[in-house]
């Protein structure tokens, strides 16, 4: 048994649409915990990979090594906002195709120094690359009410995010908020959970992507991504909320040397979202140059 924590998204479809050959390269923008990556390998393509996480990049070069020994692969750290400095630094200028897979892997949720997940008590931290500089508990204890209210809104669509930014403004006058579970809880006395989502979801989403500039990486990603591509290479994204998918929608729809393959986006299925049920969000993308 595979004793990863992480079960990749969509892996079968991502892998289908990505039409791998044998001998030709690949990339993975995001490794991850290497699930999209060792299946791109066991069907003969070369594989290079990018990823911000060290420990993932560790963990993705183990499990290669393990599962598909002689196989020919190059892992580098670094943020696919910089995709053309990491392709001419891996000797690479065209490209078979380019996987984005834009969620955090489930071991990443279970760092217990990073502080993505609400359900353990952690540093309120959120960077993915540490050399960042700014926290997400430097955003909550530092942004004033109004500043809170538009990050909640505009990177969390949340609709009781002015509710939540006054709380956090009172709560921090007596002292500041430093760990995951103050924030989670503090969250869960505004809104109160409706189905399997946690109240605290949007919130811990919209800080994640101010931290790492999730959205300004993606946009700049993009159009470098596509022009590493050859004639017929294919784009997969894996986007995780509306944020971006709208992004990567809209560059497939404005790109015109780009045939969309999926003209709605693919989701998981019944018997995925049973194994896994953090995939639910999950929208698939694909696209291939012509």
């Amino acid at each position: 048994m595979d004793k990863y924590i992480h079960q990749s998204v969509l892996l079968k479809e991502s892998i289908d649409l990505l039409n791998i050959r044998p001998k030709k390269a690949y990339l993975d923008c995001t490794v991850g915990s290497g699930g999209h990556s060792v299946e791109i390998l066991k069907k003969g393509g070369k594989l290079y990979g990018l990823d911000v996480d060290p420990e993932a990049i560790k963990r993705a070069e183990t499990r290669i090594n393990q599962t598909c020994p002689g196989a020919f692969f190059k892992l580098k750290l670094g943020n696919f906002s910089k995709l053309k400095e990491h392709a001419q630094e891996l000797k690479l200028t065209s490209l078979s195709g380019i996987l984005m897979d834009l969620g955090l892997s489930s071991d990443q949720l279970e760092y217990k120094d990073k502080g993505f997940s609400f359900q353990i008590d952690s540093p309120l931290d959120m960077r993915a690359d540490h050399s960042l500089g700014v926290t997400a508990e430097d955003l909550v204890n530092g942004l004033s009410k109004n500043e809170l209210t538009k990050l909640f809104k505009k990177y969390g669509q949340e609709q009781y995010a002015l509710a939540i930014a006054n709380h956090i403004i009172l709560r921090r006058k007596q002292s500041p908020i430093t760990t995951t579970l103050e924030l989670a809880n503090l969250v869960s006395k505004v809104k109160k959970r409706t189905g399997v989502t946690h109240p605290a979801t949007k919130v811990f989403q919209a800080l994640r992507i101010a931290v790492n500039d999730e959205l300004n990486s993606l946009e700049t990603a993009l159009p470098q991504a596509f022009d590493l591509l050859e004639k017929n290479g294919k784009l997969v994204v894996i986007s995780f909320h509306s944020l971006e998918d709208r992004i990567v929608k809209t560059f497939i729809k404005d790109q015109p040397s780009l045939k969309n393959l999926t003209i709605k986006p693919i989701t998981p299925s019944d018997q995925e979202l049973t194994k896994n049920p953090r995939a639910r969000s999950a929208k698939l993308r694909a696209a291939t140059k012509i």
